[in-house]
């Protein structure tokens, strides 16, 4: 609910053979600015990291960015880490900025990769909505929600997916009045 907010997210191994998941959802809406910067730091050997992060920007001069480093040291051999951020602008007055970072610093890694994508609502999935009937504010949502969908579904515990999705919804509902 804070105008600006910076999450800094920090993962480091401490033993080989380690194993994270981070996720992350987010939605700036009405002039908020949200930061996520995210940092892993890959520093023992056969370890495996995989960031997914899903965010939206609605309303006027809201503003998301999105930062992910991933860091192979040397002794990181045998590393297989993906980090991807995909944002949806819900309007004209959203903006969202995304860097994924890799830096490797030995040739012996398993896998290694980063992604980003930021796009608007798609009109045509909107229109073959509202062609079947669903009106303009349902489309939208369903819309919204599958592209959340995604990420939600990474959580094991239904009652925490159905939280989300009832917050997202709460947010969304605030920003079009």
């Amino acid at each position: 609910g804070g105008d600006v907010l910076r999450y800094v997210p920090r993962a480091k191994f401490t033993g080989n053979h380690g194993s994270i998941d981070l996720f992350g959802v987010f939605l700036a809406t009405n002039g908020q600015f949200f930061e996520n910067r995210v940092f892993v730091d890959h520093n023992m050997k056969d370890c495996r990291s995989n960031v997914l992060y899903r965010g939206g920007a609605q309303g006027k001069g809201s503003h998301t960015v999105w930062v992910g480093d991933v860091v192979i040291r040397k002794n990181g051999t045998g590393t297989d880490t993906y980090e991807m951020n995909r944002n949806l602008l819900l309007d004209d007055g959203a903006r969202a900025d995304s860097v994924p970072n890799l830096e490797i610093e030995t040739g012996e890694v398993q896998k290694a990769g980063h992604a980003s994508v930021t796009g608007r609502l798609d009109d045509d999935q909107l229109f073959y909505l509202m062609s079947r009937g669903i009106d303009e504010h349902t489309a939208r949502q369903l819309v919204i929600e599958g592209f959340f969908a995604g990420i939600f579904g990474e959580f094991p515990q239904p009652e925490l997916k159905e939280k989300l999705l009832s917050r997202l919804n709460a947010a969304i509902e605030r920003a079009n009045r």
